[in-house]
C-alpha cells in the first residue's frame, strides 16, 4: 500500500527553501523557521512568492517528489518534474482505451456515478444535521433529484450525455448547498457556482479547497504511472490534467466540500479571513489560507474503511488508491472501473 507521505505548504511569501543534505529548510527573512528530513515528504506546494533553491528542486525531481507552484490564492502557475515515470505500457494502454468509445464511456459514466452518489451522501448528512425542518426538506429534495440523475445515467449512449448529466446533478447539489451553512448565512450566503475568480466567501473557500485536491489527484495519477492530461471524461486539452480532473469528480464533495462546510459551521474561517479585490473577486487572506491547508492535511489522516478493498486507509490515500485502480482496469485486470463510495 502507498504510503501517505506529507504535502509541505509554504503559505508565508518571501519564504525561501533550500536544501542542507537531506534535509529540507524553511527561511523567512534569513531566520530558519522550519527543517523537514526529505525522505519524509510526498511533495511541496508553494502560494505566492516563495523561493526555492535549484537544488532543493532537483532534488524533488530526482526523488520523485512533486513541486508545485500557485499563486496566493490556490491558482496553477507551474509543476516541476523529473523524467516521465511509470509503464510506458499502461500509457499506451491508457491511449488506446481513450480512443475506444465505448470503454471510455464506462469509465466515464463511472466515474460521474460516484461524484452523485458522493454528493447526495453529503446533502443527506446535512440533512440529518439540521434543525430547522425548512432546510431540512430542501435538502432531501435535493437528494431526490440527486437520485433521479444517478438512475438516467447508465442510459447515456455518448460521452456528451454524461457530461449533461454531471452538469445537471451539479447545478441540483449547489442549488441548497447554503441549506447545509448553519453559521454566519449573511457572510456564507451561497448563490450558486462561480470561479475564475470566485465572488464570494464560500466560492473562494471551495475553490482554494479544490486547488489542494487536484494537486493530490495528479500525484495519484503520475505515482501509477499514467497519464494525468489524459482523461476520459474532461475535454483533452494542451496543459490541462484532464485525468486528475477526471479522478476529482467523485472525492470533490468528501475531500472539498464537506470540509469547507465543517469550518463555516465550526467558525474556523469566519468573515475575517476573506478579502475583497478589484472586480468583485473574492479571496482567502493569509491566515484563511493556513487554516485551511491545517484542516485539510489533518482530513487526510482521518481514517476511513475503503468499502471494494475493505481496508482501513488513511482518507488521504485514496487518489492514490482510485489512480492505481483505474490502472488495474486500463491493463485489463478489473472488468471495469469501480469509483469511490463515501459511507
Amino acid at each position: 500500500m502507498h504510503q501517505l507521505l506529507n504535502t509541505l505548504y509554504i503559505t508565508t511569501e518571501g519564504a525561501y527553501l533550500h536544501l542542507d543534505h537531506d534535509t529540507l529548510k524553511v527561511k523567512i527573512e534569513k531566520e530558519t523557521k522550519l527543517q523537514v528530513p526529505v525522505h519524509h515528504l510526498g511533495g511541496i506546494v508553494c502560494f505566492g512568492n516563495v523561493m526555492v533553491s535549484p537544488a532543493a528542486m532537483a532534488r524533488c525531481a530526482e526523488d520523485g517528489r512533486f513541486l508545485v507552484l500557485l499563486d496566493r490564492n490556490g491558482r496553477f502557475k507551474a509543476r516541476v518534474e523529473g523524467p516521465v515515470s511509470g509503464n510506458v505500457l499502461l500509457r499506451s494502454a491508457q491511449h488506446e482505451i481513450m480512443r475506444d468509445k465505448e470503454k471510455s464511456l464506462e469509465i466515464a459514466r463511472n466515474m460521474v456515478a460516484g461524484k452523485i452518489q458522493n454528493s447526495r451522501q453529503i446533502v443527506l448528512r446535512g440533512a440529518r444535521e439540521n434543525t430547522d425542518d425548512g432546510d431540512s426538506q430542501t435538502l432531501k429534495k435535493t437528494t431526490d433529484k440527486l437520485a433521479n440523475t444517478l438512475s438516467r445515467l447508465p442510459k447515456c449512449q455518448n460521452i456528451d450525455q454524461v457530461r449533461g448529466i454531471e452538469g445537471e446533478s451539479a447545478r441540483a447539489y449547489f442549488s441548497s448547498f447554503d441549506r447545509m451553512v448553519r453559521e454566519d448565512r449573511e457572510t456564507f450566503r451561497f448563490n450558486g457556482r462561480n470561479r475564475r475568480p470566485p465572488r464570494d466567501p464560500v466560492n473562494a473557500l471551495i475553490s482554494f479547497l479544490y486547488a489542494l485536491l487536484m494537486n493530490d489527484c495528479v500525484a495519484g495519477a503520475e505515482g501509477v504511472g499514467l497519464d494525468p492530461q489524459l482523461g476520459f471524461l474532461h475535454t483533452i486539452r494542451p496543459g490541462r490534467a484532464a485525468l486528475a480532473l477526471d479522478l476529482m469528480e467523485e472525492l470533490r464533495a468528501v475531500l472539498a466540500d464537506r470540509l469547507a462546510l465543517t469550518l463555516i459551521n465550526r467558525k474556523q474561517i469566519r468573515a475575517k479571513h476573506f478579502i475583497d479585490r478589484p472586480g468583485g473577486a473574492v479571496h482567502l487572506d493569509d491566515d484563511g489560507r493556513k487554516e485551511v491547508v491545517v484542516a485539510y492535511q489533518k482530513r487526510k489522516q482521518e481514517e476511513i474503511t475503503h468499502p471494494l478493498l475493505n481496508q482501513k486507509m488513511p482518507i488521504g490515500l485514496i487518489p492514490h488508491v482510485q489512480a492505481r485502480l483505474l490502472a488495474r482496469t486500463l491493463r485489463g485486470d478489473m472488468e471495469t472501473y469501480i469509483p469511490y463510495l463515501y459511507r
